[in-house]
Order: structure tokens, then sequence, then C-alpha cells
């Protein structure tokens, strides 16, 4: 496959943050490594005026800090037009469809499309609906969508806002973004687990007492109050990032790294939680609020920060157990975790092994043997052993065996946008794969809002309240990440 992929970009948001600061440098980087060469072109739409200059302007203050040089980068940025656009007037998309059908013969691009809709979910239908009826769907090339989470709040609008976007675009014609999954480590998941015998032969419930799955940020909702108050912890990274992570953990073996093949194995594992509901969320599950803390007097609660409902109690922290009705995992619970101001920042998943009785060694001597993947903000791998203590005396000690990725890392949504250019799927997100983590979601959430009295506070800068760590001690487990 040639490197150079062409491709017409129309980004729905254009003059957005998340076009600011993930789109055009991942397209830049792109286009360093030449996988966008002169067969593309870009077209920002959103309602603001402004003028083809003024945006590539702006394109190529968002590559400043990464560009190779001011002329590589003014030549990127000729690629990029502008359009002020209404979604909801027509006639608009059909000035869109000039201007595509103009650039697509400029640039000799086939046909080929990428939609990407960096804007409010409550507009997708409109959107795709106008691009099919005025004829931008080409017929000479691929046509393909990209959509932004949050993809709907529960499953009843979630299923409304696919099945709109269905009257216009095949299932295989759209991407659902989940930029967890562009990670170099939550894409090396499957290699570990079925690449390596070592690790394949002990991924049961025979060998591991336990995994744990930390999202943890130290920064507070800043200003996403509004959109706070209406998803909380639980739906802006429970519902994707923790549960595609989760499916990727709890998966058999897929026939293939064919996106169909991994897919339904993503499904099936999703498919077999366990559903919680009002009789069993308290020992399950535990939500929190970050609240002031003396040691850090400058830092706001979060009943105190910008467009937060007076007395919320949405929740900026979730812990959990999540189990799965799969034999092969009875009795291993996977523990969740993710939250805003908390100690520091760190994704990561900790796979914990069972302790084995021994002759040779008291249990209390030895620590557990326990493999860290590191997704973020470093990346890479430790596995922790135990060995005898360097000296005279028979004493064991842990150790560990660390790799860190030092070569430079291809952004997330880099690689994310070149698979959907190459037509890749198993990094985003399949319809049935949504379904099934709002059907786990709402359950939580119908069970929450049955009993809401359960809400703790936890100070800025800690890894949560109390009670997420009393939900692994009574079990006998702890959090490896503190």
């Amino acid at each position: 496959m040639s490197q150079n992929q062409k491709a017409l970009f129309i980004i729905f948001g254009g003059t957005g943050d998340l076009a600011y600061r993930k789109l055009y440098p991942a397209l830049y980087k792109l286009y360093k490594e030449n996988y966008l060469n002169e067969n593309f072109a870009v077209i920002g739409t959103a309602r603001r005026e402004w003028s083809d200059d003024y945006y590539q302007e702006i394109v190529t203050d968002a590559i400043d800090d990464i560009k190779v040089s001011d002329q590589h980068a003014e030549e990127f940025a000729s690629h990029f037009r502008y359009q002020s656009h209404n979604v909801k007037d027509t006639e608009n998309y059909r000035t869109l469809l000039h201007l595509a059908n103009t650039l697509d013969e400029e640039y000799e691009i086939g046909g080929n499309r990428v939609f990407y809709l960096s804007m409010s979910p409550s507009f997708f239908g409109t959107i795709t609906s106008h691009l099919r009826e005025e004829g931008l769907v080409t017929e000479n090339g691929f046509n393909r969508v990209i959509i932004e989470k949050p993809f709907g709040t529960e499953y009843e609008n979630s299923n409304e806002l696919n099945n709109e976007i269905l009257e216009s675009f095949d299932e295989e014609q759209i991407y659902r973004i989940d930029h967890y999954l562009g990670k170099e480590m939550v894409q090396s998941l499957m290699t570990l687990r079925f690449g390596n015998p070592l690790i394949k032969h002990l991924w049961n419930q025979k060998f591991i007492s336990n995994m744990q799955v930390t999202l943890a940020e130290d920064i507070g909702v800043e200003d996403r109050g509004a959109y706070y108050e209406q998803s909380g912890a639980l739906r802006d990274m429970g519902q994707n990032h923790i549960l595609q992570i989760v499916s990727l953990l709890l998966m058999d073996e897929p026939q293939s790294y064919h996106s169909e093949d991994v897919t339904k194995e993503k499904v099936n594992a999703l498919k077999n939680l366990k559903l919680l509901d009002s009789q069993n969320i308290k020992d399950k599950f535990v939500r929190g609020q970050y609240t002031t803390s003396p040691d850090a007097p400058g830092i706001l609660d979060y009943l105190s920060e910008n467009e937060v409902n007076e007395g919320s109690i949405v929740e900026t922290f979730i812990a959990g157990k999540v189990e799965s009705e799969n034999e092969q995992w009875a009795n291993t619970p996977v523990y969740i975790r993710t939250g805003k101001r908390m100690k520091g920042k760190s994704t990561r998943v900790d796979v914990v092994f069972k302790n084995d009785e021994s002759s040779l060694f008291d249990a209390d001597e030895l620590s557990e043997n326990v493999l860290t993947i590191h997704i973020g903000p470093t990346e890479g791998l430790a596995l922790q052993l135990n060995s005898k203590q360097v000296g005279h005396v028979f004493n064991t000690e842990p150790i560990s065996l660390d790799y860190q990725i030092e070569n430079s890392i291809p952004d997330d949504y880099e690689k994310l946008i070149l698979n959907a250019l190459q037509g890749d799927k198993t990094s985003f997100v399949h319809w049935e794969e949504v379904a099934e983590s709002w059907r786990y979601i709402d359950a939580i959430r119908t069970a929450w809002e049955a009993d809401p009295s359960d809400l703790f506070k936890y100070p800025v800068n800690t890894n949560g309240p109390k009670e997420a760590y009393e939900l692994l001690e009574k079990e006998n487990h702890h959090w490896f990440w503190e």
C-alpha cells in the first residue's frame, strides 16, 4: 500500500478546541511522514465568518511547536479552506459541495472523503442527512464519517442517534473515535495477551487474582462545568475509555486481527458483564466528589467550579468492582477507578497474579506478582517478581523488570486518522460495543438515581474517598497505584 493517502477532509467544528489542539497537529504529523502529500485538502466549517487566509494562519499557529520549517508549515496550510456554515441550512451544503468538488479536482483526490463531526451529537443526524441529500457523498471514492464522543447520554438516545446516522451511512462507513484506542499500550494489549505464550496461558481466573484499571486526572473540570453536570465521571470516562479497556482485558482470543473478529470478541466480553442494581450497587461501586483541602488552599471544590449547579450531586470520581459471567473469569474482579483532582495523572492497568501455596516460603514472605501496563503519561510495562535479597541471608524481596518506550510515539489522533484513511476499523468502536456499554452504565445510573444519598467527598490531590479503598480491602485486595 502506498504511503500517500488521498482524501478530502471536511471538518464540522473546524474552529473548535479539538480541531486546534488535536486534529491539525495530527494531520500535520501525517504530512511530515508522507502519509499525506499533495493529494489531500481540508475544509473547515463552523458558524464563524473566517477567511481562507485567516483559517490558514490558525492552522499554522496550531502546528507551530512541531513544524519542520515556516515554509513547510505554509505548504501544509495551503491545502486548507474555510467555509462559514450553518448545519441546518440546505443552501450552505450546496456551497460546500461546489468547494469540495473544486478541491477534489485541484488536488486529484479521486472522490475520497472523510467527514469529521467534531460537534454536539444533537447535530449528527442533521449533518449526515444533508451530506447524503445534497450529493456530498461521492460514488467514485470512499466516504467515511468520524464521530467524536459523547455518543448519547444513555442507550435510548444513543440508539436514536445511531439510527439517524444509519439512514445516510452504513455501519462500515462510521468511525466512532475513542482516542484511548489510539494509545500505544492499549493497542499493544492484544499482542501482549495473545502473542506471548508465557502470558497467554496465565491470563485466566486460575492464575489471576484481580485486575485494576486506573484513569486518574490531576486537573479539575476546568471550563467544562456545564458539560460535566450532564455527564459526571461515569458517563464521561466509564462508558467509553474504561469499558473499552475492560473489554480488551476480558475478551477471548479473536480468530484474526481483522476488525470484525476483534469486535465480535469485545462485544461478547461486554455482554458478559454482570449488571448492577439497587440491591448490590453499594457493595460494588463508590462515587465521590472532590472538595477543598487545607494542603491546597488555592484549589476550588467541585461545587465552586464555573457553571456547576448549586448543591450538585454529580460525581467526579468512581470506583467499582466489575465482574464477568464468563466462566474463565469466575471470581476474578476487574476494579476500575477514575477521577478528577487526584494525586497525580496516571493511566494504567495492574494485573495481580495469585500467590501460590509454597512449602518453601511463608505467604507473608512473598509479594504478589504484578504486571503493570503503563498507558500514560509514560508508556511501557513493569513486572513485579520475587527474588533473593543480595547478601548472606536468604531473605526475599520484590524486584521489578521495567520496559519504557523511549522512541517517539505517534499521537493518538495521528494513528486513528491514519487508520480511518486506510479503512482499518480495528481501533474504532462498533455500534454493538456502544450499545452494550450503555446497557451496563445505564444499570448503574438507574441504581444511583433510586438511592442518590451515597456521594462521598474526597480532598483534592488525593486518590478518592476512603470508601474506594474499603471496596478492595473487604476482599483482601488493595490498589497498586496510590
